[in-house]
């Protein structure tokens, strides 16, 4: 035996020496366990720019772990509530509440142990830290002053940077961001053409230069690109999915009045009707799967397919003001026999809950992501009158014991309209002053035909600790003339 050791060469030897000691060291591992320290190997925010879109987020471990040791240790700050959940060396954290915009968020995890099934070898992680951080504050609104006059305009509230974002032969009418406010889809028509009757409104959609959550914003030069003319139909309302995919558009042949109803369009799709029947106040679900088209006699959930026949309907109810951000409860509208409205909070599993009932209006209203509340504008009897007069409030519903607070009482403005911050720390609304003469050529309108001489832009901060606790809240006026606030996501 030692012979034939001998007649090896040299290059042989050193490989069965390499052999015999990988043996050695394989039997020792098997005997004490793999001493390897476990990581994080994948953080999938890391260093990232995230939003109201971004909903969980992975840690991903080099080896299985102990479950209870990575949970007890994992920290966050600011704090962040959220669920977890396990895909095998996966934690997926889903998030509770959304993200508050312009903060930077820390992700810690240290003396978790890793474990194999439910043996726990006890080797603490390597420390880990992560960061991720929202974007600034932003929202669009359209201006209504000199070289901003019927242009959207972009304001950076964190930064105090106002960009203009289309050009000055298009006057905006409505607008809607995309979902991650890359780019605005907006109605507009060209100066001329802004007529009392005369409606010419194209669909048009421009870049923010917030290209991605996942990027820096840029100061990429805003590009407009037409989505649908107004050639052969008259464009009235739109809604803009969730998702970003689908445009629903009310239309009317300009050749065929009884040619009217709603359209969907899709990228790289012609445009299809949806539905010939009479469109009211209408809303794509949460879910970009259907639409809630209000009737005269309740409210048609059609699907977005071409030719789409009702999934159901809702009898009674005659306008839907919002829906929560998961689909499962919306504010819908009811008229009383006395013509009064009163708002009623409606689930998904078909319970009604009455919360508001006014011989005024209620306008718009808005669920609030972070807390159980729906913030309303509601018109009320002014009291103490001997004649009746109304007030316009904003109101504040708490949705677990049905309390009713007012905010803030504003000036008589019932053009005004609330936007809720995507994080639920605050609220954006107007207050347009009207011409008392009749609307000519170059004036801006409301929508109810009024000529507007002004508008301010209001910023009221909420708590979403303490959403409300008694007592008026006093709004900011920002530096900034224009109507129609809205917060990019």
């Amino acid at each position: 035996m030692i012979s034939k050791l001998k007649q090896l060469q040299p290059i042989d030897r050193l490989a069965l020496s390499l052999i015999l000691l990988l043996n050695l060291l394989i039997g020792l591992l098997m005997l004490t366990g793999d001493r390897t320290r476990p990581r994080v190997r994948d953080f999938s925010w890391q260093n990232k720019v995230v939003g109201s879109v971004d909903t969980a987020f992975i840690l991903t471990f080099s080896r299985p772990m102990d479950r209870d040791s990575v949970e007890a240790n994992l920290q966050i700050e600011p704090p962040l509530p959220g669920k977890i959940s396990w895909v095998g060396k996966r934690l997926v954290y889903t998030l509770t509440t959304p993200v508050r915009y312009e903060t930077t968020y820390q992700i810690k995890l240290d003396k978790a142990i890793s474990s194999i099934g439910k043996e726990k070898f006890g080797n603490p992680i390597q420390a880990f830290v992560g960061k991720f951080r929202t974007p600034d504050r932003a929202f669009v609104y359209i201006g209504v002053e000199g070289e901003e006059k019927g242009r959207l305009i972009l304001y950076n509230l964190t930064v105090k940077q106002k960009k203009i974002l289309t050009p000055k032969n298009l006057v905006v009418k409505n607008f809607k961001p995309y979902p991650i406010g890359d780019r605005i889809l907006f109605s507009a028509a060209e100066w001329s053409n802004n007529k009392r009757g005369l409606l010419e409104q194209s669909l048009y959609a421009v870049n923010t230069g917030r290209l991605s959550l996942q990027s820096e914003p840029t100061a990429e030069t805003s590009k407009i690109d037409l989505i649908l003319d107004s050639k052969i139909y008259q464009n009235l309302k739109f809604d803009l999915s969730s998702d970003g995919k689908a445009i629903v558009v009310q239309r009317i042949n300009r050749n065929n009045l009884g040619d009217t109803g709603l359209w969907l369009l899709r990228s790289n799709i012609a445009p299809q009707q949806l539905t010939n029947r009479p469109a009211g106040d209408f809303l794509i679900t949460p879910d970009s799967t259907s639409i809630l088209n209000p009737q005269t006699e309740g409210i048609d959930i059609l699907p977005l397919t071409k030719n789409a026949k009702p999934l159901d309907f809702i009898p009674s109810f005659r306008r839907v003001l919002d829906i929560s951000i998961d689909g499962r409860k919306s504010a819908m509208i009811k008229f009383n026999s006395d013509a009064t409205p009163s708002l009623f909070l409606v689930t998904n599993q078909g319970k009604k809950q009455e919360l508001v009932s006014t011989q005024g209006q209620i306008l718009n209203c808005k669920f609030n992501a972070a807390v159980a509340f729906l913030y309303c504008l509601v018109t009320r009897p002014k009291p103490g009158k001997k004649e009746y007069s109304e007030q316009l409030n904003l109101e504040a519903i708490d949705l677990t014991t049905f309390k009713i607070s007012v905010l803030s009482v504003l000036p008589d403005r019932w053009e005004t309209v609330i936007s809720l911050s995507p994080d639920g720390t605050a609220l954006l609304f107007d207050r347009v002053v009207e011409k008392n003469e009749e609307p000519k050529i170059g004036d801006l309108r409301t929508n109810l035909g009024t000529a507007i001489a002004t508008s301010s832009i209001m910023l009221l901060g909420l708590n979403q600790n303490q959403p409300y606790n008694g007592g008026e809240l006093q709004p900011q006026e920002l530096p900034l003339r224009g109507f129609h606030p809205c917060w990019l996501p």
